[in-house]
C-alpha cells in the first residue's frame, strides 16, 4: 500500500489520481508520479547509452568513417554528398570529432535528466537527431528501398526527435488522455503514431523485404560477433521463417497496421494494441536487431526496439478516479 494512501486515506488517494475536471497528468505530477517525467528520464538514459557507446575504441578508427560513408550509397546526390563529405572529415580528424560527437550525446542525456535544462536539451536533441538521421543514417535508407522495421527503419535516431516533441514539458489540455497528448494534443499525437506505424507496415512489404530469403537473411546477417546464447536465439528465429519470408512480411505488416490504428480505439482495446506494439518491438530488437549490436561492440545506439517501447508507453491511456468510482479515459 502506498504511503500517501496510508497517511491521507481516501481523500489523499482522490487527490493523487485526480477528480472531476482535474487532469490525470496534472494530479500525477502533484503526487510526484508524473508519467511524462519518467518517460523523459527513459529517453535521457538512452542518450547517455549512446554517448557511452560512441566512446568505444572502434569509434576512434577509420571503421567509423567507413560506416558513415556506407550510408551514402544509393541515396540521391543531394543526400549523399554531405554524407561523403562528413565521412572524409572523420577520416582526417576522427579523434577530435568522435569525442565531440560522443560528448554531445552525453550532454543531451544529462540535460534531459536535469529539470532546469530539460527544455533546452529536448530542443537540442531534435536538431541533433535530424542531423544524425541525415548525415549518420542516410535518412534511414527510406529512399533506397532497403528500409525495414527489422533493421530499424525509418532510422532509429528520428525516433529520438519524435519522442522529444511528444514529451515536451508543456500542457495543451487540462485532461490529457495519455502522456504523449499533453504537449501536442491528442489529435496530433495520434496522427504522428499512425504515420509512423503505417510507414513501418509499408516498409515490411516492400519488394526488397518480401523477396525470398529477405527476412531470414537479414536476421542471420546480424549474428556476427554476438554472444553464443543470442546467436542461438537468432539462428532459431531465422530457421523458423526460412522459406516463409513472404508470409512473415505480410503477418508483420498486418500486425503493424493494427498497432497503427490502435490508439483510436477505446481504452481497453488501445491497451491491447499498445501491448502488441511492445511485444513486437522487443521481438524485433532481440531476433532481428541483436539488441542493437551493443554486445558485439561497434554499435552506436541500441537501434529502434527500445525507442518504440518507450513510444508505446507514451501513448498508454490514463486512468482517473472520480468521486463516484474509477473511470477510464479513452485514448
Amino acid at each position: 500500500m502506498s504511503e500517501v494512501a496510508v497517511r491521507g486515506g481516501p481523500a489523499a488517494w482522490r487527490s493523487m489520481v485526480g477528480t472531476g475536471s482535474e487532469g490525470a497528468g496534472q494530479s500525477w505530477a502533484e503526487a510526484g508520479l508524473d508519467p511524462r517525467r519518467a518517460l523523459q528520464l527513459g529517453l535521457a538514459a538512452i542518450w547517455l547509452l549512446d554517448g557511452v557507446l560512441q566512446y568505444q575504441p572502434a569509434m576512434y578508427t577509420r571503421a567509423f568513417g567507413q560506416m558513415l560513408a556506407g550510408t551514402a550509397a544509393g541515396n540521391p546526390s543531394v543526400v549523399a554528398r554531405p554524407i561523403s563529405w562528413e565521412a572524409s572529415l572523420f577520416d582526417h580528424h576522427v579523434v577530435a570529432l568522435n569525442t565531440i560527437f560522443a560528448t554531445i550525446q552525453l550532454l543531451l542525456g544529462l540535460g534531459i535528466a536535469i529539470r532546469p535544462t530539460v527544455r533546452l536539451a529536448l530542443a537540442a536533441s531534435v536538431a541533433w537527431s535530424l542531423a544524425v538521421w541525415w548525415l549518420g543514417e542516410g535518412l534511414g535508407g527510406v529512399l533506397i528501398g532497403g528500409a525495414s522495421p527489422l533493421n530499424g527503419a525509418p532510422g532509429a535516431v528520428i525516433l529520438y526527435a519524435l519522442l522529444a516533441v511528444l514529451l515536451w514539458p508543456a500542457d495543451r489540455a487540462t485532461r490529457p488522455r495519455f502522456p504523449a497528448a499533453r504537449a501536442v494534443g491528442a489529435h496530433v499525437a495520434r496522427a504522428l503514431w499512425l504515420v509512423l506505424w503505417l510507414s513501418l507496415a509499408y516498409f515490411a512489404v516492400t519488394p526488397a523485404n518480401r523477396a525470398p530469403g529477405a527476412v531470414s537473411g537479414m536476421i542471420s546477417a546480424m549474428t556476427d560477433g554476438e554472444p553464443h546464447w543470442l546467436t542461438g536465439l537468432m539462428k532459431g528465429g531465422a530457421s523458423l521463417v526460412t522459406g516463409a519470408d513472404l508470409a512473415t512480411s505480410i503477418v508483420l505488416a498486418v500486425a503493424l497496421a493494427v498497432i497503427a490504428v490502435g490508439v483510436y480505439l477505446p481504452a481497453p482495446a488501445a491497451r491491447a494494441t499498445l501491448l502488441l506494439a511492445i511485444v513486437v518491438s522487443l521481438l524485433i530488437w532481440v531476433f532481428a536487431q541483436a539488441l542493437g549490436g551493443i554486445l558485439a561492440g561497434g554499435a552506436t545506439d541500441p537501434n529502434s526496439g527500445p525507442l518504440l517501447v518507450l513510444l508505446a508507453l507514451a501513448y498508454w491511456p490514463a486512468r482517473m478516479a472520480g468521486q463516484a468510482g474509477k473511470k477510464e479515459i479513452a485514448p
